[in-house]
């Protein structure tokens, strides 16, 4: 019996020829990453287990991306803390203001994710290196803490779920609209700790950031991680970037699937994920007249230079309207730079709207565009619970930068074909 690419990474890294789904095993990590919220709780439990020095100072990430630039006492509180633990132990990985980017956007851009590595991280969305034919997962802040301590991480192999995508989207159907439809059709719990393995011949015509987005989303249907083959566009997109050797893996031919689905994404539009869950998406054509109050374009799955390229391609030549507050947030400073070489920052200000440091800030409600009582927000983010982005009676609408560009210009939700005016 064959394996898939995710039993093959696994079992790699825990010594074995072959793990079969269930099975529990330790296996060996390539790089432990921590953020602001969840790398205090783990430095806490790294003391509390009497640990003494780190396994690999090469293999941790810190990254204080959440609530910075330090909102208030507590969050600076919590930067310190990462800070401190990065200094004692002399972090190699460590990234502060004005170097650091939002984390998932950052690694794959500083080429310290790749294929075939192992990665755990204390963050859901852990998931996103997938992209690049890594297995990557969230975990929790103590198996962080085991990990900085041995470089080792338990886990229990999951099944496999294969999605194929059919045909050559239409324009403005991006790698968000693969994944919020998938979503859409298996649920928020449709692939449970199971690894989502997307695939077909529709991914040749997303870039990287595109492919990003899919499997960064893939634990918004409870999956344990997200994963796609290595192609020659992940690897021109690595080849520059690996700080190391790498390693491509493939499925087997006879490799077991426990869900195999197959879509068509010629007929594909453009889709909103309506209040309250991800799972909640429809065409733009069946949304109707929705006012907004809010539009954020960026996070760790919306953040990249090809967002940004796409949303500026929206909205050049038109106008923020008047009773909508438009907040733009390149996920790293390497973004925010291109930007400005590309002449994209010019374009979102003169538009009426604002940009921002790197940063997560509205996603998790945390500051940078918090929603009151009542107010909309058409948002490029992963999340649209109850008081996710701010007060529990306010709404959350989840779509590619395209839709959230034309639906700040509109005032409510649009098509960007409403409103293009220019190429750029």
């Amino acid at each position: 019996m064959g394996m898939t690419i995710t039993q093959k990474i696994l079992a790699e890294h825990a010594g074995k020829n072959f793990v079969e789904p269930g099975e529990l095993i330790m296996a060996g990590v390539d790089l432990v990453l921590a953020n602001d919220i969840t790398g205090p709780v783990a430095i806490k439990e790294f003391e509390k287990a009497g640990g003494k020095e780190v396994f690999d100072k090469e293999k941790i990430a810190l990254i204080p991306d959440h609530f910075t630039p330090n909102k208030d006492i507590k969050s600076a509180e919590l930067s310190k803390a990462l800070r401190d633990f990065a200094r004692k132990y002399d972090i190699t990985h460590y990234y502060e203001v004005g170097r650091m980017g939002i984390e998932h956007a950052l690694l794959p851009e500083k080429g310290l994710v790749g294929p075939g590595d192992l990665v755990i991280g204390a963050d859901s969305h852990t998931c996103t290196y997938g992209a690049l034919g890594a297995f990557s997962t969230g975990v929790g802040s103590t198996d962080i803490a085991f990990a900085m301590m041995t470089g080792k991480c338990w886990f229990k192999v999951p099944e496999s779920m294969k999605f194929i995508y059919r045909g050559k989207p239409s324009p403005f159907v991006t790698g968000k609209d693969f994944i919020l439809f998938t979503i859409k059709d298996i649920g928020v719990d449709g692939a449970l700790y199971r690894a989502m393995e997307f695939s077909g011949e529709a991914l040749k015509y997303l870039t990287v950031d595109e492919r990003l987005t899919i499997t960064n989303m893939a634990i918004e249907a409870g999956a344990k991680n997200g994963i796609m083959e290595p192609d020659d566009v992940t690897l021109n997109y690595v080849k520059d970037r690996a700080k190391k050797t790498y390693k491509v893996y493939k499925s087997d031919d006879d490799a077991q699937y426990c869900d195999v689905r197959e879509y068509d994404v010629s007929k594909l539009e453009p889709q909103v994920a309506l209040p309250h869950l991800p799972e909640n998406s429809v065409n733009i054509s069946e949304v109707g007249d929705i006012t907004v109050d809010q539009v954020v374009i960026g996070s760790c799955t919306n953040g990249r230079i090809e967002d940004m390229r796409m949303a500026a391609k929206v909205i050049k030549g038109n106008k923020v309207h008047p009773y909508v507050r438009m907040i733009v947030i390149p996920a790293t400073q390497e973004v925010y730079l291109q930007m400005i070489r590309e002449g994209l920052m010019e374009i979102f200000v003169e538009a009426g709207a604002v940009v921002s440091t790197p940063t997560c800030g509205p996603c998790l409600g945390g500051h940078m565009g918090i929603l009151a009582k009542g107010e909309r927000a058409v948002s490029t983010t992963n999340r649209n619970f109850v008081g996710r982005m701010g007060h529990p009676e306010s709404e959350i609408y989840l779509t590619n930068p395209a839709v959230a560009a034309a639906s700040a210009v509109k005032g409510k939700i649009a098509h960007p074909m409403e409103v293009i005016k220019n190429d750029i």
